[in-house]
């Protein structure tokens, strides 16, 4: 209960008063969670949380067995809003053969759990070439809200040298795109990718890969990110925004291993 954070349920007193629940209590690892939002007609269940916020930072945790012996474990994600409020928490549930044998390239389902331990957002991606010279089987991501439910798509769109992208909605209607820069590379500043309007004339968006030191960018993969949006995008589309992070990550930054045998350390 304390590493997901659950909050308690009223419980009646005598004289018949009710007390309500504390919303912002720290969980026994000290982490705030964002307060629960009420409940907002035509949302998917657990996006409420999206409404109120225009930026989301992410962090990957670092995970000490893979840092020593370069063993790729599940990556683990905290989401947190611009006060450092936890709004959710992402852990990847891949198998260990696929996980060590495809590396980064690997397909992956990301389970996003509020702070009741609900999961609200699956992120899946399948097994799709990683070769830029490949542009018939480029990389997707598909985000479902609820589970089972699909909100929208992340496309990769094949370029000569920039990584970019299209957000789909759930009827594979383009709604926004995505484009970073000719060289991704994180040498002590942000990696920028611009999220753009349909028609690319204006920026409407970001999602920055932060630059967080020599020691961590070298020896490991456990990366951070800041993104942001406008405040009354459709919360669907906020979701696939977050979910077209986590396929970056993978695609660009989740590179442990071979920094790790650049260096020297195993």
């Amino acid at each position: 209960a304390g590493s997901y954070g659950f909050q308690a349920q009223p419980m009646g007193v005598p004289g018949g008063f009710v007390v309500p629940p504390i919303q912002n209590q720290p969980t026994m690892d000290r982490t705030i969670w964002m307060p629960i939002p009420p409940s907002i007609p035509n949302c998917p269940p657990g996006l409420e949380y999206l409404t109120q916020i225009d930026q989301v930072l992410i962090h990957q945790q670092l995970e000490l067995l893979e840092i020593v012996t370069g063993f790729e474990e599940n990556n683990k994600y905290e989401i947190k809003n611009a006060l450092g409020q936890r709004v959710y928490f992402a852990a990847e549930d891949t198998d260990c053969l696929t996980r060590n044998c495809c590396g980064p390239s690997r397909p992956f389902t990301i389970r996003i759990t509020d702070n009741l331990g609900h999961e609200v957002i699956r992120l899946q991606r399948p097994l799709r070439c990683s070769m830029c010279c490949c542009p018939c089987c480029l990389q997707e991501l598909e985000v479902q809200a609820p589970p089972g439910t699909t909100v929208g798509y992340v496309v990769q769109n094949w370029h000569v040298c920039l990584p970019k992208f299209t957000i789909q909605n759930e009827k594979r209607m383009d709604i926004l795109k995505i484009t970073g820069p000719c060289v991704v590379c994180s040498c002590c500043e942000d990696v920028n990718f611009e999220v753009k309007s349909v028609d690319e004339t204006c920026a409407v968006g970001r999602i920055s890969k932060q630059w967080t030191g020599f020691l961590q960018e070298m020896f490991t993969d456990a990366d951070n990110f800041g993104i942001s949006f406008p405040m009354d995008l459709d919360v669907k589309m906020k979701a696939v925004v977050i979910g077209a992070c986590f396929l970056i990550d993978f695609m660009f930054f989740e590179h442990g291993s071979n920094k790790r045998q650049q260096a020297g350390v195993w």
